[in-house]
């Protein structure tokens, strides 16, 4: 026997539907690509969303289309998401951030028929557009004004949509239709698409719109710096529709001075971005004494949060951090650290001791962790293993790739995480299965360190990564990006990590460098890293600080390696620098993405 009630296919038209008819009043604010800052409404956005459905429609597009964006987080980018969505074609959110031939690569495989860009990316678009057999139409998301002269052959969104009414159908299909499309960032091979149902997304926003997860309530401010490019701005592009929250979209401007000046002027209570983004902030309030004065939380996801940051945002500023985990194969919100009964009632410090961990899963996902031989571990904090994940918005194929089997017997995905489980479900992520270090048969958290380390007073950043060892097989290198205009060497760091860590997990060298470079989705480039200093030659460290298990006999002085051999001594500061990850100046603009990103791959 069925049950007797409506039935109400989930598609994400519905969401902005809800927005038109019960929030339709509720601004968003953007900051835009040409300048000024722009100001419109749920019930705005809905109806140029439908116009440009009528516009797509109008240019061939078909329901299964892939239809790409290439943009910052503006309210025409929103307008192109449903726009696109609503008529069943497939919103495909292109990474900027990636090289021009791995942007060449995703069209292509994807099979893109048209192309929304800001005017920031057109210059390359066009650059490569001979390569691009499968795009038919450019569409750039601005005005007749700012249209450039150079590029004849493309289309002006803003006269596209003048051409069109907003009577449109929308929805009609079947939940399981696919709505998005986003391709994890090739850190290991070429990048795989996640292809996204209107239903997986539509189940992802009620289950992030938990008081355990976002939250997100009509009460709120949302400021999105999370881009939208980044598995669906983690949901947020839909949540706060949903939930009625006045939304901000902060453009191509992230720097600590933009995104502090959102926040206060808009009076943002809610906010979503990884790191790095926050490291800005926190360094542009303490050298300006600026304060928050709306901010209440934040969730930081992407990589691991370290400790100070909590505390400075806890301590300086009275905003609650909230860590998440998640991946573009889980759309992307897999677990966050929201502390239940019995870590609310321990005091703050105590309680930080799970803020800094990734958290529990929300209804709809669940999770295992696993030895070599395929045993599930137990949930004691103690046993680590490889995470995996189930649920109804977790991927099930690779798109275009159905002969590659990607789930276990039970169905469920290897997120390629080391992890352990406590008793209270709160997972904590060790490292990436392949960015773990091996050192005489047991294992050291390249994250651990780099956060401890990132606490310094004088680092900016840090990495850690595991380089060739005879001995031990691998040891931990730490590189170090001091704050401007710092000076420190090696013994700083080293002692300033001991006792925190056990002896044998020291590194067994700092290098300072100018930059630690950034992979497309804003975290550390490890794989970058690695190759750099596959050849490193370990200098001798003070008496007092080696490790436990004792280094190697000491190479030759003139033994190969990826600098001149002043770059690894102790002298102060900037002894050597470090090439930032290949990306085309020209995608990028004028505008040099430091430090940026989201959730996992």
């Amino acid at each position: 026997m069925l049950g007797l009630m409506q039935d109400w296919p989930l598609t994400v038209d519905r969401i902005i539907d809800h927005a038109r008819s019960w929030h339709g009043g509720i601004e968003v604010v953007s900051r835009s690509v040409e300048g000024p800052m722009v100001r419109t409404t749920y019930r705005e956005i809905h109806g140029r969303a439908k116009q440009l459905s009528n516009a797509l429609l109008s240019l061939g597009v078909l329901p299964g289309d892939r239809v790409a964006t290439l943009a910052w987080n503006t309210g025409r980018h929103l307008e192109a998401w449903y726009g696109i969505m609503g008529i069943g074609a497939i919103c495909h959110t292109l990474n900027p951030r990636l090289h021009a031939d791995q942007l060449c690569y995703i069209i292509n495989h994807a099979r893109d028929k048209v192309i929304f860009t800001d005017l920031t990316f057109l210059p390359i678009l066009m650059e490569h557009r001979a390569k691009l057999d499968c795009v038919e139409h450019l569409v750039v998301m601005t005005d007749e004004a700012h249209m450039p002269a150079d590029y004849p052959a493309a289309l002006c969104f803003e006269t596209l949509l003048a051409q069109h009414g907003a009577d449109c159908a929308w929805g009609g299909f079947d939940e399981n239709t696919a709505a998005g499309l986003c391709y994890t960032s090739g850190t290991t091979g070429d990048p795989k698409g996640v292809l996204y149902s209107h239903r997986s997304n539509f189940l992802h926003t009620l289950g992030t719109m938990g008081a355990d997860v976002l939250g997100i309530s009509a009460r709120d401010v949302v400021l999105p710096v999370v881009p939208m490019f980044h598995a669906n701005a983690w949901g947020v592009a839909f949540s706060a529709p949903a939930a009625g929250a006045k939304l901000v979209m902060p453009g191509q401007h992230l720097d600590g001075a933009s995104v502090h000046e959102l926040i206060e002027t808009e009076g943002v209570t809610f906010s979503a971005a990884v790191p790095t983004v926050w490291r800005m902030l926190l360094q542009h309030l303490r050298e300006t004494g600026g304060q928050l004065s709306t901010l209440t939380r934040v969730v930081i996801g992407g990589s691991a949060v370290p400790e100070d940051m909590v505390r400075a945002f806890r301590d300086d500023y009275g905003v609650t951090v909230t860590h998440a985990w998640g991946m573009t194969e889980t759309s992307p919100m897999g677990t966050q650290s929201s502390p239940n009964r019995a870590v609310a009632a321990m005091d703050a410090e105590e309680q930080l001791r799970y803020r800094l961990k990734q958290g529990r899963p929300p209804l709809m996902i669940d999770l295992k962790l696993v030895d070599d031989q395929e045993h599930v571990l137990p949930h004691d904090g103690q046993a680590t293993g490889r995470l995996k994940v189930s649920g109804p918005f977790v991927v099930r194929e690779y798109f275009r790739e159905a002969e590659r089997a990607i789930l276990d017997a039970d169905g469920f995905f290897d997120t390629g995480d080391v992890a352990s489980i406590d008793d209270q479900g709160y997972i904590q992520i060790t490292d990436r299965a392949k960015d773990v270090i091996k050192s005489g048969g047991e294992w050291i958290s390249s994250i651990e360190i780099e956060n401890l380390a990132a606490a310094h007073p004088k680092a900016a950043m840090t990495a850690v990564v595991a380089i060739p060892h005879a001995k031990w097989d691998e040891r931990p290198l730490l590189l170090v990006q001091l704050k401007p205009d710092e000076r420190a060497d090696r013994s700083e760091f080293l002692q300033f990590l001991d006792g925190k860590i056990a002896r044998w997990w020291m590194p067994d060298d700092v290098v300072f460098v100018d930059h630690i470079p950034l992979g497309a989705t804003g975290k550390i480039d490890k794989k970058l890293i690695r190759e750099q200093f596959k050849n490193h030659v370990v200098q001798p460290i003070a008496a007092g600080l080696s490790p436990e298990q004792p280094n190697a006999e000491e190479a030759p002085a003139d033994a190969p390696g990826p600098f001149p051999a002043e770059a690894a001594e102790a002298s102060p500061a900037r002894a050597s620098t470090l090439t930032m990850v290949a990306l085309s100046g020209a995608l990028m603009g004028a505008y040099l993405w430091r430090s940026f990103g989201p959730v996992r791959r």
